[in-house]
């Protein structure tokens, strides 16, 4: 196991590209999530390399020129790891690696390598495996040393069948294995899931680091992992919560990012069980985040990939402690004023009034708003009880505070 030092302190480098369709403020939101991303997993950044370009270069993803001055910054400080914000090519990863000489991963490798890290049960293992296992199946040739071997020559003459091959099928066989091991692990949570009675079912679901852990630690009172850093949560969490006298179940699932690779989304769908089959979501925003919207939009892209969107929604905008718009002065006549501007009460106007009036503004941290949001959610869980017990509605009274 590494020490904790080696791991916070490993040295590496950002990079990335402005494209037509990714500009300059875009590429250096994501690369602010990368870094993130990279401190998360333990490293630390020293600097950033960007390249303005049409597309990414199908060979060496930047500029030869742009490459040379990576190269000897990397050479200069010792730098460990080289990080791309773009999925590479097998043909990429190689060509960079031979020109760099140091490990070369890209964004969808880091965040395997962080669920790696993250994951708990078994049950996360498996899916983690599985996605590595996928995402390493065209790049053996590339990233396992020993084929280098693969060659002619006294003692190289196999059975018919080249060492890449050979472990080509392995690779294959052991993601054919993980696969009816998941399945099976699906078919027990689907029995525990259907043990849990017709208690009304609430999801979490958000952006990753938005405060979903933290917001069930409060409403649960429970002691959920919660942490500064991206899927601090891997596993999905159930409890049972009672808000006045109604009882309903509470579930904290893994957090969603932009860029979100194909593998994993793959392998966490079964996960997202919790999700499909919830009465009612909670879809937990960061606030403070400059770029909220978009990760809204992340979301639902994704809740449509899962078929997720069809079910009420309800919108929990957290961290109101830390938001902190951009102020104009009020003798500037010159600058326009734009989202960066808004107060909280704009943006309460926005999605209270027009785009959405399912919403509530809250400080999970802080306690902020937290008796409207239990009021709320109260209401949103009586709607469905009442439906599915017809004969207890007595029970369940307009909330009263606790």
């Amino acid at each position: 196991m590494l020490d904790k030092q080696e791991i916070e302190y490993e040295k590496t480098v950002l990079i990335g590209v402005i494209t037509r369709s990714q500009d300059e403020e875009k590429s250096k939101e994501y690369l602010d999530e990368l870094e993130f991303l990279a401190y998360t997993a333990g490293g630390e950044v020293l600097k950033r390399f960007v390249q303005k370009m049409d597309a990414p270069n199908p060979k060496t993803f930047m500029g030869t020129g742009k490459m040379e001055e990576v190269r000897q910054f990397v050479d200069a400080n010792n730098i460990g790891t080289a990080i791309f914000d773009d999925e590479l090519s097998p043909a990429q990863q190689k060509n960079i690696e031979r020109i760099l000489e140091c490990k070369i991963i890209d964004r969808t490798n880091l965040i395997l390598d962080i669920f790696a890290q993250r994951a708990q049960t078994s049950y996360a293992r498996t899916q983690v495996e599985l996605a590595q296992y996928e995402y390493l199946l065209p790049r053996l040739a590339g990233m396992w040393t020993h084929l280098e071997r693969q060659r002619g020559g006294i003692g190289m003459r196999g059975p018919g069948e080249t060492e890449i091959e050979t472990d080509r099928r392995i690779v294959r066989d052991r993601i054919s294995l993980l696969k009816k091991k998941l399945v099976t692990i699906d078919k027990q949570m689907a029995v525990q899931r259907g043990n849990r009675g017709a208690l009304v079912r609430v999801a979490l679901v958000g952006y990753t680091n938005v405060g979903k852990s933290t917001l069930m630690n409060v409403i649960s009172k429970s002691e959920v992992f919660a942490e500064n850093k991206l899927f601090a949560t891997l596993d999905t969490t159930v409890r049972k919560v009672v808000i006045g006298n109604l009882p309903f179940l509470l579930s904290d699932t893994v957090g969603f990012i932009r860029k979100l690779p194909t593998q994993l989304v793959e392998s966490f769908k079964s996960t997202l069980d919790e999700v499909r089959e919830a009465d009612m979501l909670l879809h937990v925003v960061d606030i403070s985040h400059p770029s909220f919207e978009d990760h809204i939009a992340s979301v639902n892209a994704i809740l449509d990939e899962i078929d997720g969107t069809d079910k009420p929604m309800f919108m929990v905008f957290n961290k109101i402690d830390a938001y902190n718009p951009e102020v104009i002065d009020e003798d500037d006549l010159v600058t326009e004023r734009t989202k960066a501007h808004y107060t909280l009460e704009d943006w309460k106007q926005t999605y209270m009034n027009t785009e959405n009036s399912d919403a509530i503004f809250i400080s999970a941290i802080n306690k902020g708003n937290l008796a409207e949001f239990r009021k709320v959610v109260y209401e949103k869980v009586r709607e469905i009880h009442v439906t599915r017990f017809p004969y207890n509605n007595f029970l369940y009274p307009e909330y009263l505070p606790e």
